[in-house]
């Protein structure tokens, strides 16, 4: 199973992965995105997520 990880420090905070994967994304107080729930990913394309990430802020990583 592949789970997306956020490097806090890379992102920027656009906001493109809440658009596309609002069931595994949120935007936290910081500007910055977390994960808030990884069985989101069932129902959200989070590939999709980590690839449009335009700085390159998200990994699947196998879990």
């Amino acid at each position: 199973m592949l789970i997306p990880v956020v490097d806090e420090e890379k992102c920027i905070g656009c906001g493109l992965c809440t658009s596309l994967c609002p069931n595994v994304f949120e935007i936290g107080d910081d500007g910055k995105s977390h994960v808030k729930d990884l069985k989101g990913c069932e129902k959200s394309d989070c590939k999709a997520a980590a690839e449009s990430c335009p700085v390159r802020a998200i990994k699947l990583v196998k879990k």
